[in-house]
């Protein structure tokens, strides 16, 4: 194992995961992106099969009471509704400790200095799980989780998450929002789906940087709000680890949202914040895969995110 590699997390029981028939979160999305990290391109990633965690680092972020109900609530046959669009099959539970297993171990792994980055192809998604609550397709917050494991395990003071999903991060958000050792970074629609994110909600240290980007904005604007708003901010913030939550779904082809972000601005942005994290912490970067609904999308844009985090 190098320690300039780039691990690669992923499990088949997160294939297994099943909302249902024509549920958007789909097994589909995850075998589009294993595909796509099978090409001859992709021959040099460390692979791991993504561990199975215990409900300790789980704990750091979410009430025990609801961690353990979830787990407790996953049905052996058919499905349980947690809302209408959170679905647990027979697989869930197991899925989303691979999840969690794989950024902890991740975050292990970069620590060590085993690996000098890692992406993490795991569902269900994590970043609108709150505190106490499962929703928009998430039972655990799994990059909320690493940024308190980091910080935890390893005595990592400040830790920055940033997130390029179309949806806000209100789980992230929620996390960490009186905390000013965490950055949270967000580009996202406005108006869209869960309704936080707007601008105002600075946070303790005003350390939570929210960029709201209209229907129909493309890679000019999506662009200028890193550039402009929330790189700024991430290098004054000069973290010690940097955590990114990978959505695919600003794409111009995905079906829930409305901007018109291109494949090559997802490795455009994973460079800029690659080249920040060269600079104030060393490298230490995991990615987890978020959102991202069109299937050939999703493939090309995770693909190019982790080229880059391969080359950069």
């Amino acid at each position: 194992m190098s320690a300039q590699a780039t691990g690669y997390y992923t499990h088949a029981v997160c294939v297994d995961h099943n909302p249902g028939d024509r549920h958007p979160e789909c097994p589909a999305r995850l075998r589009s992106v294993q595909s796509a990290l099978e090409a001859e391109t992709f021959s040099d990633l460390v692979r791991f099969e993504a561990p199975l965690a215990s409900t300790e680092p789980i704990y750091l972020v979410h009430d025990k009471d609801y961690v353990d109900d979830i787990l407790a609530g996953v049905p052996l046959e058919g499905r349980a509704f947690l809302d209408p669009d959170t679905v647990m099959s027979p697989a869930s539970g197991e899925a989303a400790l691979r999840a969690v297993g794989a950024v902890c171990s991740a975050v292990d792994a970069v620590m060590a200095g085993e690996l000098r980055n890692a992406f993490c192809a795991v569902r269900p998604p994590g970043h609108h799980a709150e505190r106490d609550r499962a929703m928009g397709f998430c039972l655990f917050n799994n990059v909320a989780i690493a940024a308190r494991y980091a910080q935890h395990a390893h005595g990592i003071e400040k830790v920055a998450v940033l997130d390029f999903d179309v949806h806000h991060g209100n789980g992230t958000q929620h996390s960490f929002y009186d905390d000013d050792t965490v950055f949270f970074g967000s580009s996202h629609q406005w108006p869209a789906y869960p309704g936080t994110g707007k601008a105002s909600e600075t946070g303790r240290g005003g350390v939570n940087c929210n960029v709201p980007l209209s229907p129909g904005d493309g890679s000019p604007e999506f662009r200028a709000a890193w550039t402009d708003i929330i790189l700024p901010s991430l290098t004054e913030f000069n973290p010690d680890f940097m955590i990114i939550s990978a959505g695919f779904d600003a794409h111009e082809r995905d079906p829930l949202a409305n901007l018109n972000v291109q494949t090559e601005d997802y490795g455009w942005i994973t460079g800029k914040l690659l080249s920040i994290a060269k600079h104030c912490c060393d490298n230490r970067v995991v990615s987890s895969l978020e959102g991202g609904y069109d299937l050939q999308a999703l493939a090309k844009s995770s693909a190019r995110h982790v080229e880059v985090m391969m080359t950069a």
